[in-house]
């Protein structure tokens, strides 16, 4: 515990300020407040540079395409909000959302054999894991969608032992604290998918 701690402690502060705009781009997102996406862009460019120094290739490329995806999810909140400026979460059938899983796995898979057989890639198969929900559940969420919850409790709860055993300590407490934000945005937007002109 007291060495988990000390490496907090020492930590660079490009990584503690990114964990701070992390923390506010997610408690945005759980209010469905376009503010959000100030936040985003400013934690995706700061983790670029982290995880490449770390050797965690597949996150770093991950930040590019959230750094563009970003522009897509704020085109599609602004142009979906309730009166009260709030964004609407949108229905996802089961079918699609089984789609997007193994459309998913697929690029786990792809992207895996990729790093491990090209790269000196830390965590070829992790990293691609947590890379590939991402990119799915970032999807998702440009779109509204209340199912991206499920797969960011996913990322999160994957992440927190690659950033750790990384010795990004500050990181993996970060995705700790993503969870818990993943969570109580699950049952937030839950809440909002059943009164969305409302809430």
């Amino acid at each position: 515990m007291l060495e988990f701690f000390w490496g907090m402690v020492g930590s660079r502060p490009i990584e503690w300020l990114a964990v701070v705009c992390g923390i506010l781009n997610v408690s945005l997102i759980i209010r469905r407040s376009i503010w959000n996406y100030p936040f985003g862009f400013a934690v995706v460019t700061l983790y670029f540079f982290i995880f490449w120094e770390y050797r965690l290739y597949s996150d770093a490329l991950l930040q590019v395409y959230f750094f563009f995806i970003q522009f897509y999810g704020l085109y599609v909140w602004i142009n979906g909000r309730a009166p009260d400026g709030r964004v609407i979460v949108a229905p996802l059938g089961t079918g699609m959302f089984a789609f997007y899983l193994g459309a998913t796995a697929i690029v786990w898979l792809f992207v895996a054999s990729l790093m491990a057989a090209h790269t000196d890639a830390a965590a070829p198969y992790w990293d691609a894991a947590v890379a590939a929900l991402s990119i799915t559940a970032q999807f998702l969420l440009s779109r509204r969608y209340l199912q991206s919850w499920y797969l960011w409790i996913a990322v999160d709860v994957l992440a927190i032992g690659l950033f750790y055993t990384r010795g990004l300590e500050p990181t993996a407490a970060l995705y700790v604290v993503f969870l818990c934000l993943a969570i109580t945005g699950l049952f937030q937007w839950r809440q909002a998918a059943m009164r969305p002109l409302t809430t």
